[in-house]
């Protein structure tokens, strides 16, 4: 399997695991139930934009689409944090989560530097 197929893959994987995360998550409270909806939109979204960046029509266009998948990530770290540190989710359980979505953002952010580079060598 090529790097962008492994990329592919684990971008789902990221979304589902947080879907999965939470569905534990006890639903009485209004606050966790909006949280839990924008960690699920971006978690999610990390995936479908990074599909959405290999279709894309040039290399300025891939670079755009990456940027949003890192702000997707980002975010998604940012909602993690909220729950671990709310204590609305244990800690050892986020870990994994977490830990993921670092380095899924370490390898769009290591891309996006390639790509620029790639676009325009003297910068």
């Amino acid at each position: 399997m090529d790097l962008k197929e492994q990329i592919k893959d684990r971008t789902k994987k990221i979304g589902l695991d947080v879907i999965k995360m939470v569905g534990d998550i006890p639903a009485g409270n209004i606050a966790l139930r909006a949280v839990s909806a924008q960690i699920v939109r971006c978690a999610a979204s990390i995936g479908t934009n990074y599909r959405a960046a290999c279709r894309a029509k040039s290399d300025a266009d891939f670079l755009n689409k990456l940027k949003i998948v890192e702000e997707e990530t980002d975010e998604t770290l940012y909602w993690l944090e909220i729950l671990e540190d709310g204590n609305f989710v244990d800690s050892k359980s986020l870990d994994e989560l977490k830990k993921e979505t670092n380095e899924i953002l370490s390898i769009i952010v290591a891309s996006i530097r390639t790509v620029k580079n790639r676009i325009n060598p003297k910068s």
